[in-house]
């Protein structure tokens, strides 16, 4: 089957740079799966970091929204000062 699809040069150096890769993306894995061994507490750190501002986010944003709809509540429609909706008639001749 490897003779079929890596039969020439130009596949022989397609197949050698797709080995390369494979080889390093492996030891690319292998090594960073012994950082997280080793430094389980700094990421699990991290992780619990990420979560934590992303929550701080989610609530903010929550505050925000809240203030936002109880004075639009309030102001009985005042937040649309200076808009007017202008529309054109398709019946109305321009002429």
């Amino acid at each position: 089957m490897f003779r079929f699809f890596f039969s020439g040069p130009v596949e022989y150096q397609v197949g050698k740079t797709l080995v390369r890769g494979s080889f390093i993306g492996g030891l690319f894995l292998i090594g960073f799966g012994m950082l997280v061994f080793i430094l389980r507490d700094v990421f699990a750190f991290l992780a619990a970091a990420i979560f934590f501002m992303a929550g701080l986010s989610a609530i903010g944003y929550a505050i925000r929204t809240w203030i936002l709809l109880y004075k639009m509540k309030r102001s009985d429609n005042n937040y649309r000062e200076n808009v007017t909706i202008h529309l054109d008639d398709p019946f109305q001749n321009s002429e």
